[in-house]
C-alpha cells in the first residue's frame, strides 16, 4: 500500500502540503516545475506505470497524491538528472527506503551514463551499452515530450534501432538535446552538430577499417578499442577548438 512507503526526503515536495492533504496531478505538476521545469504529466504517468510512485484513485478515476508521493517522485527525477541511475536501478534503491536501509549515491564527478548499473573506471572510453530502452522510457530518462522525439529523429539526430528501441548512447545524447534547449537551441540548430559528428565518425571508420579486416580475432577485436579511443581523442579535439573558436569570439 502507499501509505506504507518512506518517502525520500528533501528538495521538490518536502514540506509543500500538509500531511494527510492529497494534490492532482496538475497540483503535483506544479510543485515538482520548481525544481524540475522539464516533467510533464506524461513523465509523472509513465513513472506510475513503472510503479515507482502509487498514487490513490478517486471513484471516478482520478489520481490523488500525497505528499510522500510528490517527495517520491522527486526523488526519482533528481537522482535521474543529477546521477543518471537507469529506472531499475532507482526502483531498488526506493525498495530499500521502504526497509528503512541507507541508499548511498555516487558523487556527482562520478556520475557517468552508465544504465546498467556499472561504473567505468574514470579516463577510460566509454564501450557500447547493451542496454536498449523503449520510447516510453527514453522519453522518461530525457524528460522530453512525444513531440520534442519526433523532432529530434525528423531532423536525424536520434533513431530507433531495428527492434523500435534505443541505446545507452541515444539516452545520453537525448539529454544533452533538453540541456541545450535551455538555453534556446532547438533541434534544428543541432543538424550541423550531426553532420560533423558523422564527418569524424567517417574518419575513425577509416583508420580502424583495416583492423577490422585483418585473419586475426584479437586483430578485429582491437579494432573496436581503436575507435574507442579515437572518439575520445576527437571529442577532446572538438572541445578543445570550439574554446579557441570562442575565445577569439568574444575577445
Amino acid at each position: 500500500m502507499p501509505g506504507t512507503r518512506r518517502s525520500p526526503s528533501g528538495g521538490a515536495g518536502n514540506g509543500t502540503a500538509a500531511e494527510g492533504a492529497l494534490l492532482s496531478i496538475g497540483a503535483v505538476l506544479g510543485q515538482l516545475r520548481d525544481e524540475f521545469p522539464e516533467v510533464t504529466i506524461s513523465k509523472i504517468r509513465f513513472l506510475e506505470s513503472e510503479g515507482l510512485v502509487e498514487p490513490q484513485r478517486t471513484p471516478s478515476g482520478y489520481r490523488k497524491f500525497s505528499c510522500g508521493d510528490v517527495e517520491r517522485l522527486a526523488y526519482v527525477l533528481r537522482v535521474q538528472r543529477d546521477h543518471y541511475l537507469p529506472l531499475r536501478v532507482i526502483r531498488e534503491h526506493l525498495d530499500a527506503l521502504d526497509r528503512g536501509e541507507r541508499v548511498p549515491l555516487p558523487a556527482p564527478s562520478e556520475s557517468r551514463e552508465v544504465l546498467d548499473g556499472s561504473a567505468l573506471p574514470e579516463g577510460l572510453p566509454e564501450a557500447p551499452q547493451e542496454l536498449r530502452v523503449g520510447r516510453e522510457e527514453l522519453l522518461a530518462a530525457t524528460g522530453a515530450d512525444e513531440a520534442a522525439l519526433d523532432q529530434w529523429e525528423s531532423y536525424g539526430l536520434v533513431e530507433a534501432g531495428g527492434d523500435g528501441g534505443y541505446d545507452a548512447e541515444t539516452v545520453a545524447i537525448g539529454r544533452l538535446i533538453v540541456d541545450l534547449g535551455r538555453f534556446g537551441l532547438e533541434p534544428r540548430h543541432l543538424r550541423a552538430v550531426k553532420a560533423a559528428a558523422d564527418r569524424e565518425a567517417g574518419l575513425v571508420e577509416q583508420v580502424v577499417a583495416p583492423l577490422r579486416r585483418h585473419r586475426n580475432p584479437q586483430t578485429r577485436n582491437h579494432a573496436e578499442v581503436t575507435a574507442r579511443e579515437l572518439a575520445a581523442l576527437s571529442v577532446r579535439l572538438h572541445a578543445a577548438m570550439v574554446q579557441s573558436a570562442l575565445r577569439v569570439r568574444l575577445l
